[in-house]
C-alpha cells in the first residue's frame, strides 16, 4: 500500500470485513504486555516505505515499496544499527514489492506481489501476472518468476512464505485471506512460462480474529494480512495484520497447511503507524517488525505471546446473536459515513482543482 490514508478507502468493500472479523472469536491474551524494544532506526534517506525485511548475518535486509521512480525501488541490505551498508536494484522494473524471506539456502525470496485495486489507491490497471525475484547468495542481481492465481483474477497480497520443501507461499491481504502455494517448477528465463505466469495452487483461508488491538485503521486494521515470516528452525510461521501476529506450529516444513488450519498464538502488535514488515529474530524467540512510512523508521522487536487462543464458541456458520447483528449493523453504518465524508472531500477537491 502507498499509504495508510490511501488504505481507508478500501472502507467500500466493509461489508466483508466486518462479516470476517465481527463474526471471529477474540483471543486469550496475557494480561500485562509488554511493549516493543526499539532495536534501531532506519534513518537512510534512500530507504524510504520499507514493506518488507528478512534478518541476515550482521544485520538486516529492506525492500523499498514501489515508487513512481524505478531507481528507489531497491534491496538495502544493512548493518546491526540500521545503517546501509550496499544497495541493489532489479533488471526491470519491480512493480509493487511488499515482502522478503530467505530460504536454507540463503536465497532471497522478494515477493512483488502487491496489486492494489482503485478502492485501495490503485490505477486500476490490474496485474495478470505477480512475480517472485530470487537473489541467489553471490549474485549481483535477482531473476524474477512469474506467477498467476489459478482464476485468472488479480488480488492484492503483501505477505510470502518459504515452506521447508522450499515451494512459495502467498497469503492475499484481503479479510479471510486466501492461501496460494506453488507446488509446480518455478519458471526462470525466456520461457513461455515465466511470460504466462506458472499456476498456483489454492491451498485454503487464513482468517484474522478480533482482536481488539489498537491500531490506526481500527476493525479494518484487525483484517488486512501485510506480512508473514518462517522461523529459522522451520517449525514455526508468523502472518501479521495491521494489528496483531498470529504464530502457528508448522509440522514437516508443511507451512501452508498450519496457517489454514493450525491453532495460533497471538501478539498483539498496538499502535504501529502502518506495520506490514515481519521478521523472526535469529534465535526464533522474537518477532522484529517495521512501518511502510516514509522518513526515518524504527525496526522494533517484540517477545512472542505463546499462549493458544480460545477455540471458538460457536461454529462460524452459526448465525451471529441479536448482540452481534446490533454490532456490526453500527459499524456498517459508520463505515457508510466514512465512505460518505470521503466522497463530499473528493468532489470538494475536484471543484477547486
Amino acid at each position: 500500500m502507498r499509504s495508510a490514508a490511501a488504505l481507508l478507502v478500501i472502507v467500500g468493500l466493509v461489508v466483508g470485513v466486518v462479516a470476517g472479523v465481527v463474526a471471529a472469536p477474540a483471543p486469550a491474551f496475557a494480561q500485562e504486555q509488554r511493549g516493543p524494544e526499539q532495536v534501531c532506526r532506519i534513518t537512510d534517506p534512500a530507504v524510504t516505505e520499507v514493506s518488507g525485511m528478512a534478518v541476515i548475518p550482521g544485520g538486516y535486509l529492506v525492500e523499498n515499496d514501489s515508487s513512481p521512480d524505478p531507481r528507489r525501488t531497491r534491496l538495502f541490505f544493512l548493518n546491526s544499527a540500521c545503517a546501509v551498508t550496499r544497495s541493489i536494484g532489479y533488471p526491470t522494473t519491480a512493480r509493487d514489492p511488499e515482502d522478503l524471506a530467505i530460504d536454507r539456502t540463503g536465497t532471497v525470496w522478494v515477493a512483488d506481489i502487491g496489486d492494489n485495486s482503485p478502492l485501495s489507491g490503485g490505477s486500476g490497471k490490474r496485474r495478470s501476472t505477480i512475480a517472485l525475484w530470487t537473489l541467489k547468495p553471490g549474485a549481483k542481481r535477482p531473476e524474477i518468476h512469474r506467477l498467476r492465481y489459478p482464476d485468472g483474477q488479480p488480488r492484492d497480497a503483501e505477505a510470502l512464505l518459504i515452506d521447508g520443501a522450499g515451494r512459495p507461499v502467498i497469503v492475499t491481504k484481503e479479510p479471510g485471506g486466501e492461501v496460494f502455494r506453488l507446488d509446480g517448477p518455478l519458471p526462470s528465463g525466456n520461457t513461455a512460462a515465466n511470460t504466462t505466469g506458472a499456476d498456483l495452487t489454492e491451498i485454503g483461508h487464513f482468517q484474522p480474529t478480533r482482536t481488539g488491538t489498537d491500531n490506526p485503521l481500527g476493525f479494518l486494521g484487525s483484517a488486512l494480512i501485510t506480512g508473514a515470516a518462517v522461523s529459522p528452525d522451520g517449525t514455526r510461521a508468523v502472518v501479521r495484520t495491521y494489528s496483531d501476529a498470529y504464530e502457528f506450529e508448522v509440522t514437516g516444513g508443511d507451512v501452508a497447511k498450519a496457517i489454514t488450519t493450525g491453532r495460533p498464538k497471538v501478539t498483539p502488535l498496538p499502535d504501529e503507524p502502518q506495520g506490514e514488515a515481519v521478521a523472526y529474530s535469529p534465535d526464533g524467540n522474537s518477532i522484529l517488525t517495521v512501518s511502510d512510512q516514509p522518513g526515518p523508521v524504527s525496526i522494533l522487536k517484540y517477545g512472542l505471546h505463546r499462549e493458544t487462543a480460545r477455540p471458538a464458541q460457536q461454529p462460524a456458520s452459526a448465525p451471529p446473536p441479536a448482540e452481534e447483528r446490533g454490532q456490526r449493523g453500527v459499524l456498517l453504518a459508520g463505515a457508510a459515513g466514512v465512505v460518505a465524508l470521503m466522497a463530499v472531500a473528493a468532489v470538494r477537491r475536484a471543484r477547486r482543482r
